[in-house]
């Protein structure tokens, strides 16, 4: 088989950065008015009180300090709550094919690529705009690809999901140059009235190059790939078109982001360590063979936790970069934007790109310097 690389990689990142602290005021704001409104009912025992959240609060349970949003006025308003974006008509390109090709571009530029290059396009998000049509043909369109494209999702692992699916296409001879594309508005389905995940997520947009024989000088060769899911309820998003026609009134809290914290981190965690422990015993490698590991950007305990059962106690930061800091959680493009941002490999060396969540699914992309 032809060797395939992953030859080029860019991020879009929106104009709107939200600290912890604002975000703390906007939701403590509202804690206030809510505990107000509603102070018969809390008094006579009927509704809980809300508490309020802390930044003291955020950090230790996330290692996030901030966060990127495509609109920060409407979110931190407390009688709002989310962001709002005005609504584009059918013949406008959509707010996730926007961001989209502005991240291949950068992308198509770092693999020394022109979109007249690549055979298909495939857009892999948790979070998808719509049904149809597919967010991949419209940015193809917009790009004026040849060849085909279409749209996946498989939660927060779908970046790596959908470049094992370009890898396993460009293998079986459907194409040879593939973008793949993880444009993440996670804002709009995060709960920004609930203490436990108002800080959780940020919007970004993904994109890399997937191609055989590159020529790019920033290729990283695609040595294997591992992939596997469980099902689980305790990360879940009830929000699509059926809603429509279920017998049941939905308040809006309902459709938006929901987990059960403690739960997924005591039975995903497990499950990535040995993953990735797996994959590299299947390549005749040990867990001190890898130079770097891009994990998933959910949480920074969830992330040491994985690299100390891979590496032990004392590891270099560098082995693992975190991005929380800045960009929070941002759906399935965290692994990448690590691996765009802070990638310090040599010729030779070799690092694991691994995401995971909601399913439970996991991916994990060996990669070597080129």
């Amino acid at each position: 088989m032809q060797d395939i690389y992953i030859s080029g990689t860019g991020v879009w990142t929106p104009p709107y950065k939200v600290s912890n602290d604002e975000l703390v005021e906007s939701f403590n704001s509202y804690v206030e008015i809510y505990n107000k409104d509603n102070s018969q009912q809390i008094a006579d025992g009927s509704m809980e009180a809300l508490e309020p959240s802390s930044t003291e609060f955020i950090v230790k349970a996330s290692g996030i300090k901030n966060r990127y949003v495509i609109d920060k006025d409407s979110l931190l308003n407390p009688r709002i709550m989310k962001p709002i974006i005005e609504a584009r008509a059918d013949d406008s390109l959509s707010l996730c094919a926007e961001i989209s090709v502005l991240a291949a571009n950068q992308a198509l530029e770092n693999a020394r690529l022109n979109a007249s290059d690549i055979d298909a396009v495939i857009v892999s998000t948790a979070n998808l705009q719509r049904a149809y049509p597919a967010i991949a043909i419209e940015v193809q369109n917009e790009l004026g690809i040849e060849g085909y494209a279409y749209d996946m999702m498989v939660g927060c692992s779908s970046t790596t999901f959908g470049i094992s699916n370009a890898y396993s296409d460009i293998a079986s001879g459907k194409a040879s140059k593939i973008l793949v594309i993880n444009p993440e508005i996670t804002s709009a389905h995060n709960n920004y009235k609930s203490r436990d995940s108002h800080f959780i997520f940020g919007d970004v947009c993904t994109a890399a190059v997937i191609e055989k024989n590159s020529t790019s000088p920033n290729k990283f060769k695609i040595l294997s790939t591992k992939l596997k899911t469980q099902f689980s309820n305790n990360i879940r998003n009830n929000f699509g078109f059926m809603n429509a026609i279920e017998n049941k009134d939905y308040t809006e809290q309902e459709l938006l982001f929901v987990q059960n914290g403690r739960s997924v981190f005591k039975e995903v965690m497990p499950m990535v360590a040995s993953l990735i422990t797996d994959h590299l015993q299947e390549n005749n490698l040990a867990p001190q063979d890898i130079e770097q590991y891009w994990l998933h950007q959910a949480n920074i305990n969830m992330n040491t936790y994985v690299v100390k059962k891979l590496l032990g106690d004392d590891f270099p930061p560098e082995r693992a970069p975190n991005v929380l800091e800045e960009y929070a959680n941002t759906g399935s493009a965290g692994s990448l934007i690590s691996f765009h941002k802070y990638n310090h490999l040599k010729p030779g060396q070799k690092g694991i790109i691994c995401s995971f969540g909601a399913g439970y699914s996991i991916c994990s992309i060996l990669v070597e310097k080129k």
